[in-house]
């Protein structure tokens, strides 16, 4: 609770200063009263697009941040291929639907603290689990992985399963469905998305869940580098989800 406060206290006082003299982006937001979230919106259990709007972990959690500053949310579409150009190119204030930290981002953005530990791994028709037991079982001309294009899964195919057969499907979401259908034998993924797919669907099975095919990574929310008060201000709000447990209650209800 004492920490609670002092977080608090932090805020009011940081709020005066910013209304003083915010950054550009953080002045246009607070103008505008919307906060320009980008998604893909195609992986679960973190951002889907449904015909209601989007949901998912990320999703609630981005709405709370964006209801404790007082802002609307405005979604905007992207793709694993554009997101960083579309971030940088300020189509959108932050990035949001299960994007992995890893160097390469972080050379040219920020990123949130990191959630949800996870590594890589696959998803297969259950029938034929017990057919890949290692990379080499999934490196052979006799497999077929079907890749999601722009993100860090495929980057791990191309540089792992070089002789396997693979191809390229441009949503990432109906890739499950296409191994299910025989249409191909492997797709590379996350921990959660993989486990999401093997319990909604009793034809498909999560591979390699308790020893990943990569070392734990984490996931992150993205920003651009152009506002040290936009950034300050989102760190904070952050940190608040932490401490008020709205982050444990997103993961209580989108990752068990």
């Amino acid at each position: 609770m004492k920490k609670i406060t002092q977080l608090i206290c932090t805020a009011l006082i940081g709020g005066l200063a910013f209304s003083a003299q915010a950054g550009p982006r953080l002045d246009k937001i607070q103008e505008s009263q919307t906060l320009r979230v980008g998604t893909p919106g195609d992986y679960r259990p973190f951002a889907m697009k449904t015909d209601q709007g989007y949901e998912g972990h990320d999703i609630d959690v981005i709405e709370a941040m964006a209801n404790e500053l007082g802002l609307t949310v405005e979604y905007i579409p992207t793709s694993w291929p554009n997101l960083m150009n579309d971030l940088q190119a300020d189509k959108f204030d932050i990035a949001v639907g299960g994007i992995t930290r890893n160097p390469a981002r972080m050379a040219k953005v920020e990123m949130l603290p990191g959630y949800a530990p996870f590594g890589k791994v696959a998803l297969a028709r259950a029938s034929e689990k017990n057919k890949y037991q290692s990379v080499e079982d999934l490196n052979q001309s006799s497999v077929h992985v079907i890749k999601n294009p722009g993100g860090t899964n495929e980057i791990f195919v191309l540089e792992n399963l070089k002789n396997a057969q693979v191809s390229t499907h441009p949503h990432n979401a109906e890739i499950p469905a296409l191994i299910a259908e025989g249409k191909g034998d492997i797709m590379i993924t996350e921990t959660y998305e993989a486990l999401h797919y093997s319990k909604t669907n009793p034809q498909l099975a999560a591979l390699f869940i308790e020893e990943p095919l990569t070392p734990k990574n984490f996931l992150g929310f993205m920003l651009p580098t152009d506002d040290a008060d936009y950034l300050r201000m989102m760190q904070f709000i952050w940190n608040l989800m932490d401490e008020r447990e709205i982050l444990e209650t997103a993961e209580d209800k989108w990752l068990q």
